[in-house]
Parts: structure tokens; sequence; C-alpha cells
């Protein structure tokens, strides 16, 4: 019954994410970006180009534009790789939609500084892509047309999507003239992935620590029963003296680790101690594993 349950959750609560991403990014976009000019990367920044040069949506060129990408790319990458794009896609398509019809093209706040608004709207359309992303999900654009890249030519997704993004963002130069534009839509680019980063890594960043201490035994203890965590004792060998030694290895939240500090130093202050950020845990104590 329970896994019956789960097999029901979990795609509800990603399909409920994606909206949510979606609709935030479909508000900081209309609310805060376009509504200053101002042209981003991805799908949308085209979309923007085409916003500015013909005042046709950005709702009905974004959807048209990914209908077609998406009918290229069932037929290279897959019905698997589409599923949740789809969702992304047609949920993203009405959100740009609404926005449109709420602000009619005028900026949720008359801020004296564009350059504030562009912060704003970054960390919104960020937030939002985080949700998406963390959901599995896409918002199709550039996103397909760099997988479709990827799968012949030996180019990084990554390296890809930030080419493309600087060619689009830069191409505001033949609309406007304007450098400060373009250095602004960078900006946007820059803030909105560090963002679309912290959300999407918020609840799974983890620490990993290495333990070095004569007093291995009380310490890997006080981290079972005091901490309520598990550990790893690992046998090691001293690379200079050739003694043996005993190593423990524990994973721990990010919140934890002041008092794990505290609890080795009250043991063993002499302790050697490696701390290490690590992402993704999956198990028992952490996320359940997902894909």
């Amino acid at each position: 019954m329970k896994d019956s349950l789960l097999k029901v959750y979990y795609p509800v609560k990603d399909y409920l994410l994606i909206i949510l991403g979606t609709a935030l990014y479909g508000f900081g976009y209309n609310a805060f970006i376009l509504s200053n000019e101002i042209v981003t990367g991805g799908l949308s920044g085209i979309c923007g180009l085409i916003f500015f040069a013909t005042k046709l949506p950005v709702s009905v060129s974004y959807f048209a534009i990914n209908v077609l990408l998406l009918g290229i790319a069932f037929k290279i990458l897959g019905f698997k790789f589409l599923v949740k794009t789809i969702l992304g896609v047609v949920s993203l398509s009405f959100w740009f939609w609404f926005f449109e019809l709420v602000f009619a093209g005028q900026p949720l706040m008359q801020l004296q500084e564009v350059f504030m608004s562009v912060i704003i709207g970054a960390m919104i359309c960020g937030s939002g892509l985080g949700l998406v992303f963390y959901a599995g999900g896409s918002t199709g654009g550039t996103d397909i047309i760099v997988a479709i890249i990827n799968k012949y030519k030996d180019i990084s997704i990554g390296m890809g999507m930030v080419l493309l993004d600087f060619l689009i963002v830069s191409s505001s130069y033949f609309l406007f003239a304007n450098v400060d534009k373009i250095v602004l839509g960078l900006i946007e680019m820059g803030v909105n992935s560090y963002m679309l980063d912290r959300v999407m890594n918020a609840n799974t960043q983890s620490v990993q620590f290495m333990i070095f201490s004569r007093k291995y035994d009380e310490i890997a203890d006080a981290i079972i029963h005091r901490l309520q965590r598990g550990c790893t004792i690992l046998e090691g060998e001293g690379g200079y003296s050739h003694k043996p030694i005993k190593v423990i290895v524990l994973v721990a939240r990010n919140r934890e680790r002041t008092n794990i500090f505290r609890l080795i130093k009250m043991i063993d202050s002499q302790a050697f101690i490696s701390q290490s950020t690590v992402r993704g845990v999956y198990g028992e104590g952490f996320d359940a594993i997902k894909v």
C-alpha cells in the first residue's frame, strides 16, 4: 500500500513543483525583465527579441517555437526525454500569457534604477527554474536545441548553453543599440543561474567528515548516541609511520557541522579533521533515492 502511494505522491509532487516554478518564472519575467526591455538568455530571450521587433506576445512565440522543437526532439531524443518538458512548456506558456494580461507590458514597480528590477526579476526567475529542474522538469526551448547538438557533437550541454545565451543577449544590440542593456542581460543570467543552483541544492547540500583520532571509538560512539548519526570506521595506515590508524567517515546535514566539531573537540582536541561539501546524499537519514 505504501509503495503504491509513493508511486502517486512523487509524480504529483513533481508536477506541482513544475507548475509553481513556471508561475514564478512567468511572474518575474513579465513584472521585472520584459517590462524593462531587457533580453535574457534561452528561448525566452529569443521570444523577447521577437516581441521588441514585432510586438508578437512572448506567450505566442514561446509556445509556437517549442511545439516545433518538441516535434523535432521527439524523433531524435525519444518520448522519455519529453514527458515533463511538455508540462513545463505548456505551463510556462500559460503563465506568460496570464501575466501579460496582468501587467500589460508595465513593470510591477517603477524603480528609478532598472538594475534593481533586473536583480529582483532574476532572483524570482532563477528560483522558479530551480523548482522546475529540482522536480526533474524542463521548460524546453534552448534546452532541447543544446541536447540535440550534444547528441551528435562533442560539446557539453553547459558550454553550449553559455555560448547560445551570450549570443542571444548580445543580439539585443541590433534592436536597442545600447550596450547597457546587454550588460544588464548578462547580469540577469548570472543571478538567475546562481538562484537556480541555490534552490536546486538547498535541500541536498551536506558535509562529509574524515576524522583521524586515537579516540576514534569514543568519537564514533558519541556520534551514534548523541547526534543520532551513523558513521563508518575505515582501516588506514600512516604514510610516514606505517602504523595502523582508524578513520571515521561521517556524512551529515550542513546545519549539524557545528555540533559535530564541538563533540569531537570535547573528546579529542588533537583530532585531525577533514571536511568537504557534498551534494545529493541519498539513503536512510537523508533524501530518498529518486530517478
